[in-house]
């Protein structure tokens, strides 16, 4: 029998998830900046340096940010491990790819890009003080695989941050759901001319564990001092652990 799982509110086969989230960041890599900061009132990059503040990096240190799209967290951490550290941003998307390394060369940062998938990362045990995902994990077809290999290569000690958008505070949720599924489509249909990738997004964050159940899944990959933070109302959580 073929296994299921989420593609927003669509049940798709296991191995076609992968392709199906491929061919939506296909569609929206060129404008993908453009409509974050349309999407959010530009607050996803207030959102993303909050994230790099609590990591608890410092200069030296090693940091992997797992599909990092177009760089933006990558060019926070290299501003923060400095030329002593590292920083290696992989996606895997090419398109996407692609263009946050172009964007960090715009920036001056030569980071070295690798194209593979979160549940298979090709690196080595406990190589990194730091591992980020952000907007990432709800797209990935095993949620609970890609955290463990995260935790993988994280070395004692080291953090793993995943910023994603969560479950929004109750009495605002009828708003948001408008929002979400009334003007966000439209959005890209104007700025994109793909209506239903943004659709998939705002159903694709309905589906995506809530704050709790997102902690628990950390604490079974064997990370420890799970917490969360919730920005803008619960629209958005980071979430923090630790391998000891």
């Amino acid at each position: 029998m073929t296994k299921t799982t989420d593609f927003g509110f669509q049940k798709v086969a296991e191995d076609e998830k992968a392709r199906k989230v491929g061919e939506v960041f296909d569609s929206v890599a060129s404008r993908y900046d453009l409509m974050n900061d349309l999407m959010s009132a530009g607050l996803h990059r207030l959102w993303k340096r909050f994230a790099v503040e609590q990591s608890m990096t410092r200069p030296g240190e090693r940091v992997l940010d797992v599909a990092g799209g177009t760089g933006d967290l990558t060019q926070l951490f290299a501003q923060r491990v400095g030329s002593r550290g590292s920083v290696i941003i992989t996606d895997i998307n090419g398109p996407m790819l692609l263009r946050g390394r172009d964007r960090l060369l715009d920036a001056g940062l030569i980071v070295p890009t690798v194209q593979c998938d979160a549940e298979k990362l090709p690196f080595p045990n406990q190589h990194f003080d730091c591992v980020c995902v952000a907007f990432g994990l709800r797209n990935m077809t095993h949620k609970d695989t890609a955290i463990a290999e995260m935790h993988r290569v994280l070395r004692p000690g080291g953090r793993l941050l995943v910023l994603e958008f969560s479950r929004i505070w109750q009495p605002l949720a009828p708003l948001y759901d408008a929002y979400s599924f009334q003007v966000l489509p439209r959005l890209g249909k104007l700025i994109t001319d793909d209506a239903d990738s943004y659709r998939y997004l705002a159903e694709s964050i309905r589906m995506h564990p809530d704050q709790e159940t997102l902690k628990k899944m950390m604490q079974d990959a064997g990370l420890e001092r799970v917490e969360y933070f919730n920005l803008a109302a619960g629209v958005v959580a980071l979430h923090r652990g630790i391998r000891f």
